[in-house]
């Protein structure tokens, strides 16, 4: 429903879209989208995709008509391929809402060029780490690296926790994950199902928490942080924000 209704997370992508220097192209690594080994999309016009069910129809009616970029998808590909990672297929597919919901608000015009990388949850957060740090080059090549997903994400949870204060589970989680960002510790992140209190109960799956590692190794061991969003904790799931640089 964010893509309907205005909170702290449509204000932060609208900042974002004003104040990042313009990218030529995004590639948008989405929750949404699971493969068995990584793929990339080549659509010249992605349609939008409504991959939800029960919602009000004016969610379904909602639109982005981005032009594709199978440029950027075909040079992820061959960078993926090089780094061992792959072989990456390359197919047609169109904008999931994990790719267009963010998009929309960031870039409303809609005219910048956008392909979509899938996620391999059975691969784990190692490889899609490993996936950012081949990724790396795109950046200096004007393509913005967007990962899609949540901080925690829990549905089931969520539809049974009463509203008001978050549960301890979900603040022990939320704070070690942005105490490791802050402090760069990549290594623990990457150790997230071992490490972090209560990781399985924030992510009993875990494609919303990977596409985070395909963005942090894309910015590199040394990433600091320059733009976050701390989101308020809505009873089990929380949706902060990261914007990463390589450090200088």
């Amino acid at each position: 429903m964010m893509a309907l209704t205005e909170c702290n997370t449509t204000q932060f992508f609208k900042t974002l879209g004003a104040e990042l220097p313009r990218p030529r192209a995004i590639l948008m690594v989405s929750a949404h989208w699971e493969t068995a080994s990584p793929a990339a999309s080549i659509s010249a016009q992605p349609e939008t995709i409504h991959d939800f069910y029960g919602f009000p129809p004016p969610l379904y009616e909602l639109r982005y008509p981005a032009p594709g970029a199978p440029d950027v998808a075909k040079r992820a590909a061959g960078l993926i391929d090089n780094a061992g990672l792959g072989p990456t297929a390359l197919g047609e597919r169109g904008l999931d809402h994990g790719a267009w919901t963010p998009l929309r608000f960031m870039y409303p015009a809609q005219d910048i060029p956008v392909t979509q990388l899938a996620v391999q949850s059975h691969l784990g957060a190692k490889h899609h780490y490993d996936l950012g740090r081949a990724l790396a080059p795109m950046a200096d090549e004007g393509v913005m690296i967007i990962g899609s997903g949540g901080i925690s994400h829990n549905l089931r949870e969520w539809r049974s926790v009463p509203p008001g204060a978050p549960p301890a589970w979900l603040t022990a989680f939320v704070t070690w994950v942005r105490q490791a960002i802050e402090n760069c510790d990549h290594a623990a992140l990457v150790d997230y199902v071992k490490q972090a209190p209560h990781a399985a109960r924030n992510h009993p799956t875990h494609e919303h928490f990977l596409p985070l590692f395909v963005a942090l190794g894309a910015a590199g061991a040394g990433a600091r942080i320059v733009r976050e969003l701390k989101d308020e904790m809505d009873r089990a799931l929380s949706l902060d924000g990261f914007v990463f640089a390589a450090q200088a």
